[in-house]
């Protein structure tokens, strides 16, 4: 199955308002649980990924909640595809002492956005479904490459 990437709509409501910097804004990048269906009217902020019923993995096996930022890139006018973008880095995730898993999707969202007040959640960019389970064995990395936040 392919992967598929679906922006929230709050992202882009805010993208609009200028309300976000994609450029100077911390992004970080989660895994959720195998049976998790991203709805981008419904999950708008990090609170509500976690709230639905398949959230963020645990932290155990080398994976740590909330705790991997994405770096690198900067937004720039992409001409050949008609749209600005930004590019992060490659993330990795390894498993030790068991495996990480499974999931099917990761969520990208705008750390800047949040604070630590619960009434104030981080903005959800959007989710990068992966067409399948995934499960990451001991002792192994996954990688994804080339997370785009695009304006279009």
């Amino acid at each position: 199955m392919p992967v598929v990437s679906t922006v929230s709509n709050l992202w882009k409501t805010q993208l609009g308002a200028k309300l976000v910097d994609v450029a100077n804004d911390t992004f970080k990048i989660i895994l959720v649980d195998d049976a998790f269906v991203f709805d981008p009217a419904a999950h708008g902020t990090l609170a509500d990924v976690i709230a639905s019923p398949s959230p963020e993995l645990p932290t155990e096996h080398g994976y740590t909640q909330q705790n991997k930022a994405l770096s690198g890139g900067t937004w720039a006018q992409d001409d050949v595809n008609d749209r600005a973008a930004r590019v992060f880095d490659d993330v990795t995730w390894t498993a030790a002492e068991g495996d990480i898993g499974p999931f099917g999707a990761a969520i990208v969202y705008d750390e800047s956005t949040g604070s630590a007040s619960p009434a104030v959640s981080p903005t959800v960019v959007g989710c990068i479904d992966l067409g399948q389970e995934v499960t990451i064995p001991d002792e192994s990395s996954f990688q994804l490459q080339d997370i785009e936040i695009r304006n279009a």
